[in-house]
């Protein structure tokens, strides 16, 4: 592994997050399901399960900001279902790999979406997905979410990098948005805990949007 700092952050519900011990890196796992928290793990901050990965991971940013390390990985309990399976070593040696070439962002993921202002075209009106979540059947508010965030006309198209919020970002690229510009991306979360107006599957399509490192985007000052 490079000698980089790098940390590495899970958003976790119930899943098995044994495949870190694969890893050198240290990590903070923040835990809505309660488990790890309550068995004493050193690792593990409890949080309420609300707001999906955006909520755990725009709360790290707030309560790190501005001292990051060098690079921080965010990661979804069970990352390995969207990365055409890797290994957590794997996963983790791609990351490296990723650091060392001085790469400031990059989604795991094994393919990217390109969608409208709508999230079209997306599965939220799968009928076998019917009842997973309260958003189910509705569009995914993209540039909606976008303008509220950028304080600006939306793209009328997206490529998402890093589809299911798993990504290795640089500290510069975060540093980029003033704090102010994450407690109001936490807000718009916490506006939709239930993610019953998909706030939450939006974030997922903004991701490269919100760490693409151009400050000429930044929301003006109020």
């Amino acid at each position: 592994m490079s000698k980089i700092s790098v940390e590495v952050v899970v958003a976790r519900y119930k899943e098995d997050v044994s495949w870190l011990d694969t890893s050198e890196w240290p990590a903070v796992i923040y835990d809505k399901g309660g488990d790890l928290v309550a068995a004493g793990d050193s690792r593990a901050v409890g949080l309420p399960n609300v707001g999906r990965e955006a909520h755990t991971y725009f709360t790290h940013i707030l309560k790190r900001y501005p001292d990051f390390p060098d690079y921080t990985l965010f990661l979804q309990g069970d990352p390995f279902f969207h990365t055409q399976g890797l290994s957590a070593e794997q996963l983790f040696e791609l990351a490296d790999g990723k650091i060392l070439r001085n790469i400031k962002f990059f989604g795991f993921a094994w393919f990217k979406i390109r969608c409208d202002q709508l999230g079209r075209p997306h599965d939220m009106h799968d009928p076998a997905k019917e009842g997973k979540w309260k958003g189910w059947g509705k569009d995914i508010p993209v540039g909606e979410i976008f303008e509220k965030l950028f304080k600006r006309p939306s793209p009328e198209k997206f490529i998402a990098n890093a589809p299911t919020g798993n990504f290795i970002v640089a500290k510069e690229r975060i540093l980029v948005r003033p704090r102010s510009f994450y407690e109001n991306a936490l807000s718009l979360v916490m506006a939709d805990q239930d993610d019953e107006n998909n706030t939450g599957h939006a974030f997922e399509r903004l991701w490269q949007v919100v760490f693409n490192g151009s400050a000429s985007i930044n929301p003006p000052e109020e």
